[in-house]
């Protein structure tokens, strides 16, 4: 597109402060493409952000660029709290995540990290005083994922219940039938005549069910058993399985609500995706509990290496249900990811799975996105609603600078961190030689 200067009036401000006629001003028309004229046309560039917490600086004006989801949310211009961050490996998306926590924490908001697969986050929670939970075979903390926090009995007993139903089609990887349901509802109604149930206490009760219930519900203990059978078969893995010791007894760390930042560090489970997916969902529920209490305050949940989480349907069910309440939790997710085409794990287009995980997305009013591939540039453009310029840009992107696109405004950030940040915030460093270093800046 080409364009050309024109002759205009300039008019002048008199001391008064009013503005009087000025003289007209002959340039010589020139032209140009738009592109060359960008540089000298200011209007082009988005109004900067300088309200919330600093990321860095506007990589086309050199203004500062700060983000808070609750502070651009008050003031309409997003439409809600949740962030989606996507990039190649090795872009500065994790640094990106810990600086936004940390930095959030100064101004009085709190961080959860309801799970942590590759042990990164531990570090910067202890550098912030924060509490890192630590969970895998042989260690000795435990949490009870049925510590339902506070709310009548019949609101903690629907959220047991959903939980449990997502950890039996987890282990069983189907969806629980109608008289599975049953026995199950049964079970946990059995289970909460003690004070603090457990989920063996619910296995027991799925072997060995209340005769008296039953035959109040038409049907027999034998045959509540039976409907029962597989699901007990299911949950016995967090019991006597591979995940025993973890979720099976009451929790023996109490969640500390003032905290700055509470990581649950699952690393000690290795690459066993079906372990971290039982571990999340047990260890999120524990978390619900947190965000529920009444005078929490506002808070960041952080959903790092979420591909790995997308693959359960059961859990991301759990997440869509956290990602509507987020307003009235007062909290704000973060959900990272390497590239769109993660969602392929969920399930095929047009899938309620499929749908489920497309919606969580659409739920993010702000996306950052890093450098992706050339293959990824149409799907990364169809899933965020990306124009043509934005998505030639993705490629090219450097290091530690990203795309952020809030409602129909965009900005294109370097992120930047200050050297004491990087020691604790910079997972590359193993990859580098000490002598070359060049950190994110």
């Amino acid at each position: 597109m080409t364009t050309q200067a024109k002759t205009t009036t300039v008019r002048f401000v008199t001391g008064r402060g009013h503005f009087a006629p000025g003289l007209r001003l002959r340039v010589p028309a020139h032209r140009a493409s738009s592109a060359t004229l960008a540089g000298a046309y200011p209007f082009l560039a988005a109004q900067a952000l300088d309200t919330g917490v600093y990321v860095g600086t506007d990589a086309l004006t050199g203004a500062l660029f700060c983000f808070d989801p609750w502070t651009h949310y008050a003031s309409g211009l997003l439409t809600n709290p949740n962030v989606l961050l996507a990039g190649v490996i090795g872009q500065g998306k994790s640094a990106l995540a810990k600086s936004l926590a940390v930095r959030s924490i100064a101004t009085g908001r709190r961080v959860y990290v309801p799970g942590d697969p590759k042990g990164e986050w531990a570090v910067v929670a202890e550098a912030v005083g924060g509490v890192v939970v630590r969970l895998g075979p042989g260690l000795t903390t435990r949490l009870n994922p049925l510590d339902a926090g506070t709310g009548d009995a019949a609101a903690r007993h629907g959220l047991r219940l959903h939980l449990l139903a997502a950890l039996a089609e987890t282990t069983l990887r189907r969806d629980v039938r109608a008289v599975e349901h049953g026995a199950l509802d049964a079970a946990l109604t059995l289970a909460e005549a003690t004070l603090d149930p457990t989920i063996p206490d619910v296995v027991d009760a799925l072997i060995h069910p209340d005769e008296r219930a039953a035959v109040a519900d038409g049907t027999s203990a034998r045959v509540r058993a039976e409907d029962g059978r597989d699901l007990a078969h299911g949950l016995r893995r967090l019991v006597r399985g591979d995940l025993a010791g973890m979720f099976d007894g009451p929790s023996t760390q109490v969640l500390d609500a003032s905290a700055p930042m509470v990581v649950l560090d699952l690393s000690a489970l290795g690459s066993d995706d079906d372990a971290l997916t039982l571990a999340m969902t047990c260890a999120s529920a524990w978390l619900e509990g947190a965000l529920r209490a009444p005078g929490g305050g506002q808070r960041w949940i952080i959903y790092d290496e979420a591909w790995r989480v997308l693959r359960s349907v059961p859990l991301i069910r759990r997440m869509q249900a956290q990602w509507k309440l987020s307003r009235a939790y007062g909290i704000a997710n973060l959900l990272v990811l390497h590239r769109l085409s993660d969602l392929d794990a969920v399930g095929n287009a047009g899938s309620q799975a499929r749908m489920i995980a497309e919606g969580l997305l659409a739920d993010c009013s702000t996306r950052v996105i890093y450098r992706q591939e050339s293959d990824q540039l149409a799907a990364t453009a169809a899933a965020l609603g990306l124009g043509q310029t934005e998505r030639d840009l993705l490629p090219a992107l450097p290091r530690g600078t990203g795309l952020w696109k809030l409602a129909n405004r965009s900005w294109v950030v370097h992120h930047r961190m200050h050297p004491e940040e990087l020691t604790v915030f910079d997972t590359d460093a193993a990859m580098r030689d000490d002598a070359r270093q060049q950190p994110l800046r």
